[in-house]
């Protein structure tokens, strides 16, 4: 019996060993697993900052400071010249309106040209550009020149117009020196 219980003793001494090197193994692989999961969260970290600063535009200058030198390098300045105003002469319409009140629109603007040679071409097309100008002056509304918005909604109508006008010519921008509504 003293036999038996040495072997009982010496099988319960074994399988405690088995339960710790099991148990151990069990510890090992949740130390990698846990190992495993920060290096995999810190990576995504690390390509999310990237990912940000990339998107955000943070990263431009030091991606493309080479790319940017040699352009600049390469770029010539170009010759400067001095814009040439050009004045129209005054303008007075009827403004579009649904009541019996007239409202009328004055207006002096000066476009702005590239060269004095432009100046030239668009007096050969002055009766068009006043027709243009004209033409959709008299559609507009007060509403549709109240406030910035609508002063740069009129600056951009009319210089398209004057530029389709004056093709193959340029003009550079439409200034006002003097706007009435009334």
């Amino acid at each position: 019996m003293a036999e038996d219980l040495e072997e009982d003793f010496e099988e319960g001494e074994g399988s405690d060993e088995q339960e710790a090197s099991s148990s151990g193994q069990e510890g090992g692989s949740k130390k990698k697993r846990l190992i495993l999961i920060l290096v995999v969260v810190a990576i995504l970290a690390v390509v999310g900052v990237a990912a940000g600063l990339y998107f955000s535009g943070l990263l431009d200058p030091l991606l493309h400071s080479s790319k940017t030198e040699r352009h600049a390098e390469e770029e010539k300045p170009k010759e400067v010249h001095a814009a040439v105003f050009y004045d129209l002469p005054e303008i007075l319409v009827n403004l579009n309106s649904a009541g019996r009140k007239q409202n009328f629109l004055k207006i002096r603007i000066s476009l702005e040209l590239d060269s004095p040679l432009d100046v030239s071409k668009v007096e050969a097309v002055m009766p068009r550009i006043i027709d243009n100008f004209q033409v959709y002056l008299r559609e507009l509304r007060i509403e549709d020149l109240q406030g910035s918005a609508g002063m740069l909604r009129l600056r951009e109508e009319l210089l398209t117009r004057v530029n389709n006008a004056v093709k193959p010519a340029k003009v550079n921008d439409v200034l006002f020196k003097e706007m009435l509504v009334q």
